[in-house]
């Protein structure tokens, strides 16, 4: 009965022990059985030498039988199975179920230089580094904190937790929240990085993108590191648990309130003052104290700018007409030259027709250039009122942009609002006395103008100017184009050739300025003469040939041909021989292959006129024999026949040579 009680006694120690005190109770009890069983062993030989041999004595039970004889040599006790099941169950029982990854309260037992030390229920306790508590003032042994379970068992066989990674965690589950129910939370700047800055959120770093930061832009991002400010959650990644904040959403929110309380009041026409917050090519937007309108290019000023920063400037204040709104899409539309009166309606009395003024063009097209009299006042001067020359007028070539004239004003309509001015109009007209300073057959110094495919323009002085025409260029000398002759701003001599003083046009020449050549040259080039040429260029039909004292002649080709079969090139030299001569069209039309072609012709007829000398001859020779001789002998006879047979052959001969050429 005792052994059993000492078996329970260690039973219950071991149900209610840890391991460590467990193993400390089983080996106090084999200690404590231990003696037990010595006392029994050395009082057996003393009991059988008291009790007599011959008579057995009845048993008497002593201490010594409550010793539990299943103990083996080792001191240690034997469980069946039922009862080791039944312990192994209590011992797990007195252990936390721990997984990777999980969050639990930790007990602070220990704190070392390095190290705290938590107690979780675990089997062996776990080390956080202090590090992680900086933001806990005054821990202490006996404080509750939260850690992550990171590995229940390393590879050196320790607990790994961390208070940091629990605090993410937990920071995350937060974020994720605000993020749903678009709550406001507040965050400290800690650090400047690329793009913008790092918000540190309930104990996580966020990120807050430099456009995120103010409604404004923002350009010194070192400003805001440190400060603690709100913010609102915008956007989040769940796969690498990353979130965006805003801190110009709250202002937006703000605005928007605001917004709507100004628009709720707008009017059209009503006078706002408002600041230029932005100025870009086409206006510039105004802050009107929560809400944003637009001041167009064209509604800045009654005058043409080129761009807002002319007149405006960034931060600057000043009064707006409110033009027109949109509720729904939140736009306004704003004026600032609405709040003068039109130029038009109140133009000074010195603006009259035939009045000189003074412009600065602001605007140049092809049929004349626009002056700004005064800002928002504009007259057109057209092409046609720029000189009394009748010759053509490039605007975009004589107007510069700012460039200032002089103009008289020809017409004015305030209705309308238009106005035509004149710059030629400043000096009297040219053309009036046209016979006396520019009479035909007179010699002229002017300037080339223009050139055109069929001649050139020339301008003999301020507003009388003429054309060439390309035939009156040259006596000798063809041209495709004028330029291949003159260029534009040139000095040339002409001679008047007609007036025309109700178009307002001049005739001039310039080969006119010499005596015809071709007069004379007739005799040089009479038909069939050769000269020496250059070919200077060819085309399909023929060459144009440069002959002596700078005539040109034509040769077709199949003039071209040389004795060879060849055909005469570009820049070469040969001879040539006139075939036609137009003096009244100045026309010189040559000829290569008639030069070859008549030297073998003279040839030939060089050879007939031998042949023909030589049978005169022999008929004459015949004729005296005859006559000589009065009776004919056989042998004369014979001889005669030989002498007629030859000048027949002669004849044959003489005939065929004399047949014309195909």
């Amino acid at each position: 009965m005792e052994e059993n009680q000492i078996v329970n006694q260690n039973a219950e120690g071991q149900e209610t022990a840890p391991v460590a005190q467990t193993e400390a109770t089983e080996a106090t009890t084999a200690t404590t059985n231990a003696p037990a069983a010595t006392e029994a062993a050395e009082a057996a030989p003393v009991a059988e030498a008291a009790a007599p041999k011959a008579e057995k004595a009845p048993r008497v039970e002593t201490a010594h039988d409550d010793f539990d004889w299943s103990i083996d040599k080792r001191n240690v006790a034997t469980y069946s199975k039922e009862e080791q099941q039944k312990y192994d169950k209590v011992y797990e029982g007195t252990f936390v179920q721990l997984n990777d990854g999980e969050l639990i309260k930790g007990l602070v037992v220990g704190i070392t230089k390095t190290d705290v030390v938590l107690n979780i229920g675990f089997k062996s306790d776990g080390l956080v580094s202090l590090n992680e508590f900086r933001d806990i003032q005054g821990l202490k042994v006996g404080d509750e904190v939260e850690v992550m379970v990171v590995e229940k068992e390393d590879r050196d066989g320790n607990l790994n937790l961390s208070r940091k990674q629990a605090r993410i965690t937990r920071a995350w589950e937060r974020i994720v929240e605000v993020h749903k129910t678009g709550e406001i939370v507040t965050g400290t700047v800690t650090s400047k990085t690329k793009g913008g800055l790092i918000v540190d959120v309930f104990g996580m770093e966020t990120f807050l993108p430099g456009s995120q930061i103010d409604v404004k832009p923002v350009t010194d991002y070192d400003q805001f590191v440190g400060k603690t400010m709100e913010f609102k959650v915008v956007k989040i990644n769940e796969a690498i648990k990353n979130a965006v904040v805003s801190h110009k959403a709250l202002i937006e929110s703000d605005i928007e309130a605001q917004r709507a309380q100004i628009i709720g009041q707008l009017e059209k026409g009503q006078v706002l003052e408002g600041t230029v917050k932005n100025i870009t090519d086409f206006g510039a937007f105004m802050d009107l104290g929560g809400l944003d309108g637009l001041l167009y290019i064209t509604d800045i000023s009654w005058g043409r700018i080129n761009h807002p920063s002319e007149v405006l400037k960034l931060d600057q204040k000043l009064n707006v007409v409110v033009l027109d709104f949109d509720d729904e899409k939140k736009r306004i539309s704003l004026g600032l030259k609405q709040l003068t009166p039109h130029p038009w309606d109140v133009l000074p009395e010195n603006i009259h027709e035939g009045a000189v003024v003074k412009g600065r063009v602001v605007n140049i097209e092809d049929y004349g250039a626009f002056l700004e009299i005064m800002p928002g006042v504009e007259g057109l001067v057209h092409v046609s009122e720029i000189t009394w020359a009748n010759t053509p007028i490039n605007a975009k070539e004589f107007f510069k942009l700012n460039d200032e004239h002089e103009a008289k004003i020809v017409t004015l309509d305030k209705d309308s609002r238009k106005m035509s001015l004149s710059i030629k109009q400043l000096s009297q007209d040219p053309w009036n006395d046209i016979e006396v300073n520019f009479p035909e057959g007179s010699r002229h110094q002017g300037t080339v103008k223009n050139i055109t495919p069929y001649g050139v323009f020339v301008e003999l002085s301020q507003g009388i100017g003429g054309m060439i025409h390309i035939s009156d260029l040259s006596w000798l000398k063809r041209y495709n184009h004028p330029s291949e002759f003159t260029k534009v701003g040139e000095r040339i001599e002409v001679a008047i050739l007609g007036i025309d003083k109700d178009n307002r046009k001049l005739q001039l020449g310039h080969k006119q300025l010499e005596e015809d050549p071709w007069n004379t040259l007739q005799d040089t080039f009479a038909i069939t003469s050769v000269h020496e040429g250059t070919v200077i260029r060819k085309d399909d039909k023929g060459a144009i040939v440069q002959m002596p004292y700078g005539l040109e002649g034509f040769a077709p080709n199949r003039h071209l041909a040389k004795e060879d079969g060849k055909s005469v090139g570009a820049d070469e030299v040969a001879p040539f021989m006139v075939i036609e001569f137009d003096r009244n069209e100045k026309r010189i039309v040559v000829s290569h292959t008639r030069t070859w072609e008549a030297a073998k012709q003279e040839e030939k007829d060089a050879m007939r006129k031998e042949a023909r000398a030589n049978a005169e001859s022999t008929t004459k020779a015949v004729k005296n024999l005859q006559q000589k001789v009065e009776k004919p002998t056989l042998g004369d006879l014979g001889a005669l026949a030989q002498i007629k047979e030859r000048l027949q052959k002669e004849e044959k001969n003489n005939s065929g040579s004399n047949t014309p050429e195909a």
